[in-house]
């Protein structure tokens, strides 16, 4: 059996004019940011958020702070099972440009930012819960994520993927409130101090079917560390401008989505846990909801289940049985 799919890829703009299309998963970041009445202006201060974080952190040579704005792609991942031209949106992602106004330089950045996947919300929100339905105690399905790992490794190593990015996708995300962490003495210029979880989460351990790793910093300035999952060596592979971008636009989600972590007043310590009942924060000028989100992936996680997972089933269970890099 042929090891990939078909992918088609996407990308469109988003600044404060953006609207999301059908196929976009409304529970993502930006999407839900982009609707209701204050849709323009909650998209216009979250892209000033980012430049602003941005200008911050790459302060070299940029005495008034604006020598740099981040410019977003919409990146949409489409996926044709059978060859039949009929395909399911499979993985959404934001990528980063950045635009440098001192040189005139276009510079590209990573790809990966608010990562979101039909199939992952069928795991978490379908799967997982009906797993885990009337039980005394919480456990995980047999090959929980795997399917959604290889999945996204037949993605990242196909040729749409290397058509379109130079580098590997970086992935960050937010610290689980249901672990401690603990800073290390390492400390890098741009990502700030690492930290140590006491035990590795659930999300973790997705991740790594996926083929990721995961390290955690907290960059200068900022009040909690963030989650980088990525491929080969993070601190290595992408210059300061490009972990910036990264660090600019998911701290500013993760301010608007998760104030009690990332909008906190006050800043981690050595030993840290992560509190979303923390009342100590402060509230962004923009307008999220939150709980619509969580019905939303719920929703999503059917509708995958609905005209993916089932329709699709035996070949998907074939070509997972195959599967190989």
């Amino acid at each position: 059996m042929n090891n990939d799919f078909t992918f088609t890829i996407k990308s469109i703009g988003l600044d404060e004019n953006y609207h999301p299309s059908d196929n976009t998963r409304l529970t993502t970041n930006f999407a839900n940011l982009a609707r209701g009445e204050s849709r323009q202006q909650n998209l216009r201060n979250a892209l000033n958020m980012i430049d602003n974080r941005f200008n911050a952190l790459a302060h070299w040579d940029n005495p008034k702070g604006d020598r740099y704005s981040v410019e977003l792609e919409i990146v949409s991942v489409h996926m044709d099972i059978n060859g039949g031209g009929q395909t399911f949106p499979s993985i959404e992602v934001l990528k980063t440009n950045i635009i440098d106004h001192k040189t005139n330089e276009r510079i590209e950045g990573i790809v990966g930012n608010n990562f979101s996947s039909y199939v992952r919300d069928y795991d978490f929100s379908v799967l997982l819960l009906e797993h885990n339905k009337e039980q005394a105690s919480f456990s995980i399905p047999d090959n929980f994520g795997e399917l959604h790992g290889k999945l996204f490794k037949c993605f990242i190593n196909s040729g749409a993927y290397r058509q379109n990015f130079k580098k590997s996708p970086v992935i960050c995300l937010s610290v689980s409130d249901n672990k401690t962490y603990h800073r290390t003495e390492n400390q890098h210029p741009v990502l700030g101090f690492e930290y140590q979880p006491n035990e590795s989460s659930l999300t973790e351990q997705y991740f790594k079917k996926m083929g990721l790793q995961v390290r955690y910093f907290m960059p200068p300035n900022s009040v909690a560390p963030l989650a980088f999952y990525f491929f080969g060596d993070l601190l290595n592979d992408y210059s300061n401008l490009e972990l910036i971008s990264t660090i600019s636009t998911m701290e500013t989600f993760q301010k608007i989505y998760r104030p009690e972590i990332y909008n906190a007043n006050a800043v981690a310590g050595k030993c840290y846990q992560p509190n979303l009942k923390n009342s100590d924060h402060s509230i962004t000028q923009i307008v999220y909801d939150r709980e619509e989100r969580s019905k939303l992936a719920i929703k999503q996680g059917k509708f995958t289940e609905e005209y993916f997972i089932k329709p699709y089933k035996t070949i998907l269970e074939q070509w997972s049985a195959n599967y190989a890099l």
